[in-house]
């Protein structure tokens, strides 16, 4: 069945030097064939479990070895670079840290596009800036393959629990082919519009994030200076007008709700240098659409404090006890 895919690929191929109907056929058929992965830290590591699960052999690849150790034991076939797993396989999926390490995978020395096949789907679900978004799609396009942004939201775990909200840009007739992996990893998957405008929705969905953490931990923390038991608060909390995700999903104060970060001194989940570099986007994005954003500047700030005061690895709740630590000065 792989040969038949693969000779029907290569006609389309012969027949068409762009990317086109013919070629979303051949992927949409091409179900529980490899799929390369690129990018094993926290979240990449239990997305590609879940593709695993689902019955995909994965082929993948990360800059730290260790970060491979696991996915290898399970059965994964681990390469050396980004290139090497282009060159097997025709469907990738890219979980990196930022726009620099995004650029250097696709178009760099040993870059999936030094390799890539005509007609692959290469989906990067990272948190970049719209605009290195658009400018690897047209870098891909120009090798013949297509290029889709799908970033995430829900942390560790729900990447762990298969969970994920996808925000997909890229072009139309391809979300189908994007969908079918990105649904072993996520609950919901939703086209957002051409290429670009799924980071734009993940970069404003995290801005409201940051904001409503630092509300939700300052609100928290005053409740419990005025004599409130934390756990009574964040009751109340919850049944108003107040209630959001920061309050009931993810509290950050510790005590308040168990398998949260601020449960295990603030280990795990979702960094405070990745918020810092997210909420560093929007404010570039802010600025280029001269597009007002008081609070998620002052968020911007929130954290780069917090980075520069210890808090880098942990988790973006600890807000809350960099703001008790802030009143004790």
């Amino acid at each position: 069945m792989a040969a038949l895919l693969r000779g029907s690929r290569c006609l389309a191929e012969k027949c068409h030097n762009h990317v086109n109907a013919a070629q979303v056929s051949i992927r949409s058929m091409a179900s529980k064939t490899q799929v390369g992965f690129i990018g094993l830290g926290n979240m990449g590591n239990p997305m590609a479990k879940n593709l695993m699960k689902h019955g995909y052999p994965v082929i993948a690849s990360d800059v730290f070895p260790e970060s491979c150790k696991e996915l290898r034991e399970l059965g994964a076939q681990i390469l050396d670079s980004p290139a090497d797993v282009a060159d097997k396989a025709d469907r990738i999926v890219t979980m990196l840290p930022s726009s620099p390490n995004v650029i250097d995978v696709y178009t760099g020395p040993n870059g999936i596009l030094k390799r890539v096949k005509k007609g692959s789907l290469l989906i990067d679900s990272s948190t970049i800036d719209p605009a290195v978004s658009k400018e690897m799609a047209v870098a891909a396009e120009k090798r013949g393959a297509v290029f889709m942004d799908a970033p995430v939201s829900g942390g560790v775990g729900a990447a762990t629990s298969g969970k994920l909200t996808f925000m997909v840009g890229g072009p139309e007739e391809e979300f189908n082919a994007a969908k079918e992996l990105l649904s072993c990893m996520g609950a919901n998957v939703v086209y957002c519009g051409q290429v670009g405008t799924g980071q734009a929705a993940k970069i404003c969905n995290n801005m409201l994030l940051a904001i409503g953490m630092i509300g939700t931990a300052e609100t928290m923390n005053l409740g419990i200076r005025l004599g409130l038991d934390p756990k009574l608060l964040a009751k109340i909390l919850n049944m108003s007008s107040g209630r959001c995700w920061s309050s009931d999903t993810y509290n950050p104060v510790p005590g308040v709700m168990e398998g949260v970060p601020s449960a295990n001194n603030y280990q795990g989940g979702f960094g405070t240098t990745l918020m810092a570099k997210d909420l560093g986007l929007a404010q570039n994005t802010a600025t280029n659409t001269k597009t007002p954003v008081p609070l998620g500047s002052l968020a911007h700030q929130i954290y780069r404090m917090m980075c520069a005061r210890g808090y880098a690895s942990k988790d973006f709740s600890s807000v809350f006890q960099f703001l008790r630590e802030e009143e004790g000065q």
